[in-house]
């Protein structure tokens, strides 16, 4: 794995190329324009490019009626103010009224870090994927956002991305095919399978290195789209390994572990784990402090294989 540039970056720059091809794309933030890395894009598009303010509803309402003039807005703000404070006006305003709306939430869970519990959204995708006709989607890295949006612009349809700001390790390459709908598996393993979504994808890799050193051969599969979720995918791979543990940054109630069991219960039971954030609240912390805390690094993924394997 290597090291990119900030993901905020990379979102600024290619939807700045979008826009120049697409003059249907507008983008409006909640006041965070900068910390979010699109206020460069004021300055190319003053037309198409707004400040809103701190009023995320009034945010999410405005782009409900720029879409239902044939625009495709992109709202931004931090996930929590993008998801659970909206939460009506995206049922309501957006996904009930088939508007085709892109909602950009950044910092995800613990990536929220210094700003603490109350911009630390641990249920945003919990939120979000009981709404009908949303898609949900979490780039593990800059290869992926990159190859992702054209995508995301042609689809038309709500679509919340869910965004890590700041540098994440590479794990593709320029040549990576990417389908919104399909997960990719990028190691191929017979004894266990880790789902993994956005920042924990870099965690099941090292994990799954260890693993092999005491001869347990790790399938890892990152999981971009949480809904609808790739059921294909993940019963092919759990019926080959017969045990799965689930990876992700939200809380494990609602988000990747809860999409993952509801596919296996009906088609393919397997022992399964989850880890995550089990049920809390955030607090203040460094990224890797919090890692610990809430039990998401790779040593905890390894002891959750071990404990899958052993009720095969």
């Amino acid at each position: 794995m290597g090291q990119g540039i900030e993901m905020r970056k990379v979102l600024c720059k290619e939807l700045e190329k979008l826009m120049e091809k697409d003059e249907r794309i507008i983008v409006l933030d909640a006041d965070l324009a900068k910390p979010n890395g699109t206020l460069p894009l004021r300055k190319k598009y003053p037309e198409r490019a707004f400040e809103v303010g701190i009023a995320e509803q009034n945010m999410a309402g405005i782009a409900a009626g720029m879409a239902a003039y044939g625009c495709i807005p992109f709202i931004a703000s931090f996930t929590p103010f993008a998801s659970r404070r909206i939460c009506d006006q995206i049922a309501i305003s957006i996904a009930y009224a088939k508007q085709n709306v892109k909602i950009l939430g950044t910092a995800p869970g613990i990536a929220a870090q210094l700003n603490g519990g109350t911009h630390m959204s641990m249920e945003d995708i919990g939120v979000l994927r009981s709404i009908p006709d949303m898609v949900i989607f979490e780039p593990v890295d800059i290869v992926q956002l990159k190859k992702s949006l054209p995508k995301i612009i042609q689809y038309n349809g709500p679509i919340y991305i869910r965004l890590f700001r700041k540098v994440t390790p590479v794990i593709f390459d320029e040549n990576y095919e990417f389908n919104l709908f399909k997960a990719d598996c990028i190691k191929k393993g017979r004894d266990v399978t880790l789902f993994a979504s956005g920042i924990m994808t870099p965690e099941a890799l090292k994990a799954a290195e260890e693993l092999k050193k005491e001869g347990i051969e790790a399938e890892v599969i990152n999981v971009h789209t949480i809904k609808p979720i790739d059921k294909e995918t993940i019963v092919k791979s759990a019926r080959k390994t017969g045990a799965v543990v689930t990876c992700e940054n939200h809380n494990v109630i609602g988000g990747l572990k809860s999409a993952v069991s509801e596919v296996l219960i009906e088609e393919c039971p397997v022992p399964l784990k989850g880890i995550g954030v089990q049920d809390h609240f955030g607090e203040v912390g460094s990224l890797d402090y919090l890692k610990k805390k809430y039990n998401m690094t790779f040593c905890d993924i390894i002891k959750a294989v071990k404990e899958v394997i052993g009720k095969k």
